[in-house]
């Protein structure tokens, strides 16, 4: 039996993703079924389905003209912050990001990040926000609640501002973690959201 189906459209994008061809795809099925939502011929004696393949959106990061980010820091705990911003701020230039593209805004605590970075986001002045800071527990639960804020915080300014907002905010143990974390044997995880952003 031969089954025919299409993929559904995808929406436009400002971000620099590029569109593979689409290919048709063949799938073999050795016994009868019924598959709620496409057509099935059973004149055919082939146990197929043919399929458009989904298209597959693949970002590129050879191609950042025109692209425009905002960073949004956190104060406290500058002395993990700033190298984490510093590690972003480099792989933008590596992947030649002009710095008139770039705005760094500075709020006073993680907790704060996501209501900016929603702001931001909601001006349609840039294709990925970037919210860098650093959350480190201590001897209360304050840790729990900040850290979990501020992950819904960052999600939320993405889902309701229609733009990327890339989650860079460490959530460490001690100090120490954090410190590899921005620049140290873990690496820079500002780095890492610079290339999600620019993906």
């Amino acid at each position: 039996m031969d089954v025919v189906c299409s993929s559904l459209p995808s929406p436009r994008s400002r971000s620099s993703a590029a569109i593979l061809p689409r290919k048709p795809t063949a799938l073999s099925f050795s016994s009868s079924f019924q598959f709620q939502g496409f057509v099935v011929d059973r004149k055919q004696s082939s146990s197929s389905i043919q399929t458009a393949a989904v298209r597959h959106l693949v970002g590129s990061v050879t191609k950042t003209q025109g692209l425009r980010f905002a960073v949004v820091v956190a104060r406290f705990n500058e002395i993990v912050t700033k190298p984490l911003l510093e590690g972003a701020l480099d792989t933008f230039r590596k992947y030649s990001v002009n710095e008139e593209d770039i705005d760094v805004v500075w709020v006073p605590g993680s907790f704060e990040i996501g209501i900016v970075a929603e702001r931001l986001g909601k001006s349609r002045n840039y294709h990925a926000i970037l919210c860098i800071g650093a959350v480190i527990r201590g001897d209360t639960t304050h840790y729990d609640a900040v850290a979990n804020s501020v992950a819904s915080g960052v999600l939320s300014a993405g889902l309701n501002s229609g733009v990327p907002c890339i989650f860079g905010v460490l959530t460490c143990e001690n100090m120490d973690q954090a410190l590899n974390r921005a620049g140290g044997k873990s690496g820079n995880k500002g780095a890492e959201c610079a290339l999600t952003a620019v993906s």
